[in-house]
């Protein structure tokens, strides 16, 4: 049934037709060819989305207080909410879900830090050491701050590379001391930051020891902490949750959305996530109306060729060949002709889409390309199509009786 002289058979009617066969198999290389592009596009466009998340962990919420905008139990409006350590510590023992957190504390007017005889200013960022959790800071020599710098106040600092090569000129700055706003501090680790390149240029402190140094008291600025893998509807919990104990604790109305804003990441996350699976449906159904298209052009080829071969197929129904063998000849031409137009369509769309990678990254597209189960499962789904698409001239074409097969003109 599959042997040689069936192929042999298949190729040359093809190659008497092979006109027709080739602007089918077109239809359906291009078929492929949309999928393809439009697939590896939508991979480029999520990877270009979740570019813009790489600052920042995605399972975080962010805390930063704000000023009251509605009267609540004698209070006025416009009172400025001041968090505190104690609002840091009652979020990481009270709020279940908590990953990691830290808070930060920002010093007030100009910074100015120094090396040997060399000043400048740079952002200074006061924190715990599970900063290195939220801004996806990595470490790039010595160390982060650790939980013995902020129980023992020490005076130490970890430089971005930017600050490094201002200050430092090449020289390791590790165990060295700059001076930050007049005050000693020894510099114990360098990082690196994927974000943009102003975080390169931040110079971090143990929290305590800045608050102590620079009038801070136990004043706080802002507090994020991640939620490991919890769903956004916890997520939302933790959100309300933390806002009613901020809430309570300093006497604002919990619907008061200015008093305090909380900017739970996970839920711009989850809609990302949502409008890439919708933006994946749409493409999927976009490629799969485009394919079916040629292959429903390969069975109305297969139609005409069965009506031309109608005395042909008689005398093998005549001959002794049975409704399956009939069916199974022009099923593997329709795998055929799919088959290989697919592959073609398969090819091309992934050369297209290596010519758009070498094309400079944006910020909302990066790096287009599919899988290779993506390619695989398109594949698939072209040899069951190219199935069907020859099972039903083949069915009419079973059906034939011998008698009226050869009395066909």
């Amino acid at each position: 049934m599959f042997g040689q002289d069936a192929w042999q058979e298949i190729f040359e009617t093809v190659r008497g037709n092979l006109l027709r066969t080739s602007l089918t198999g077109f239809s359906v290389a291009w078929g492929v060819l949309i999928l393809v592009v439009l697939l590896g596009s939508g991979q480029g466009l999520e990877r270009g989305i979740k570019y813009q998340f790489r600052d920042d962990a995605s399972n975080s919420i962010w805390i930063s207080p704000g000023q009251t905008s509605v009267p609540f139990r004698g209070g006025p409006v416009g009172r400025r909410v001041q968090m505190r350590n104690s609002d840091f510590g009652s979020i990481k023992d009270e709020i279940k879900g908590v990953e990691h957190i830290t808070a930060r504390y920002v010093i007030r007017g100009t910074v100015n830090v120094a090396y040997g005889g060399l000043t400048q200013t740079f952002p200074v960022r006061s924190v715990h050491p599970d900063h290195v959790f939220l801004e996806n800071t990595k470490v790039e020599s010595g160390r982060f701050v650790n939980q013995i710098d902020i129980a023992e106040y020490r005076k130490v600092a970890v430089l971005g590379r930017n600050v490094v090569k201002t200050l430092f000129a090449g020289q390791s700055p590790l165990d060295k001391y700059i001076r930050i706003n007049g005050v000693a501090f020894k510099v114990v680790g360098t990082f690196l930051d994927d974000g943009n390149a102003s975080e390169m240029d931040i110079v971090y402190l143990p929290i305590s020891t800045a608050q102590r140094t620079f009038g801070g008291a136990d004043r706080i600025n802002q507090v994020m902490l991640t939620t490991g893998t919890e769903p956004l509807i916890v997520t939302e919990q933790m959100s309300d949750g933390i806002r009613a104990q901020l809430a309570e604790t300093h006497r604002f109305a919990f619907e008061d959305q200015r008093a305090i804003f909380i900017n739970n990441i996970n839920k711009e996350m989850q809609r990302f996530l949502d409008l890439m699976q919708g933006i994946r449906g749409f493409i999927w159904l976009i490629g799969i109306g485009t394919l079916l298209a040629g292959v429903v052009g390969v069975s109305n080829i297969l139609m005409i060729s069965v009506h031309e071969r109608t005395r042909e197929i008689g005398i093998r129904k005549a001959l002794g060949a049975t409704p399956g063998q009939i069916v199974a000849l022009i099923v593997q031409e329709a795998i055929l002709i799919t088959s290989l137009a697919g592959y073609i369509g398969l090819l091309v769309g992934l050369g297209l889409l290596e010519l758009f990678a070498k094309v400079p990254n944006i910020d909302f597209f990066r790096q287009p390309g599919i899988q290779l189960s993506v390619g695989l499962q398109a594949m698939a789904l072209l040899v069951v199509a190219g199935g069907l698409a020859g099972f039903f001239p083949a069915r009419r074409a079973a059906k034939l009786r011998p008698i009226d097969a050869l009395r066909d003109e």
